[in-house]
């Protein structure tokens, strides 16, 4: 069965990087979603039709207007994507990184940071600015695998989907990095050690952390596209 990749999607820049990110992942073969949380109170959240509207523009920006949207209403954006991934069977979430995050440079913003603590689903984290890279492509996956076995498996897949290597991370250069949860996180839940979140947060490139004990699968695609095609 093909992955499912979630995309938390708002129209902004940070967002746009998400959605190139998810692109990149979802070339294995991956279905790709759009997810917008609509806040059900406060001044300025987005009607429904508005935020229906937003999707649209963001599936049709990388030409595939009938690419799956979800629209969730939840006072917060961590539980509702949490939702949303339990009850479509989500296996990634996609993030842009945090607003005011340099370019190049990888910083989770306060919803992903809630589901590194505990999230269902593997969390995957753009740097800024990947949108303006149309020629991005992976060539060596790192991988820190934090003893999980799943965690590595997860790697090969993935480096094997796009064609990629895998090699320890800190052994040299990497494009992405695939992070195992820490050894006390529950089965199939996100939790990073300290010595993981660090990684994260010093990365130049995406980064792909996922529950423990859980791999996933990626279907190699014949012909991988860049990220910005």
């Amino acid at each position: 069965m093909a992955l499912k990749i979630i995309v938390s999607y708002d129209d902004t820049d940070h967002d746009r990087d998400a959605l190139a990110l998810g692109r990149l992942l979802a070339y294995s073969g991956a279905e790709l979603s759009l997810a917008y949380v609509r806040h059900s109170f406060g001044d300025g959240a987005l009607g429904e039709k508005q935020a229906e509207e937003l999707l649209e523009r963001g599936a049709a920006s990388v030409g595939t207007p009938d690419m799956p949207r979800h629209v969730v209403v939840n006072p917060a954006t961590s539980v509702g994507l949490t939702e949303l991934a339990e009850s479509e069977g989500a296996d990634v979430i996609v993030f842009g990184s945090e607003y005011r995050t340099a370019a190049g440079t990888v910083k989770p913003g306060i919803s992903a940071a809630k589901l590194l603590l505990g999230g269902p689903a593997a969390i995957a984290v753009a740097p800024a600015g990947l949108r303006s890279n149309p020629a991005l492509s992976v060539n060596t996956v790192g991988v820190i695998d934090e003893g999980d076995e799943a965690a590595r498996a997860t790697a090969n897949s993935l480096a094997a989907a796009l064609g990629a290597t895998v090699a320890e991370h800190g052994s040299g250069p990497v494009d992405l990095l695939v992070v195992g949860s820490r050894p006390e996180a529950p089965q199939g839940r996100v939790v990073l050690s300290a010595k993981s979140d660090f990684a994260v947060e010093a990365a130049t490139y995406p980064v792909l952390v996922v529950p423990r004990g859980v791999s996933l699968g990626f279907e190699s695609s014949e012909t991988p596209a860049p990220a910005g095609a």
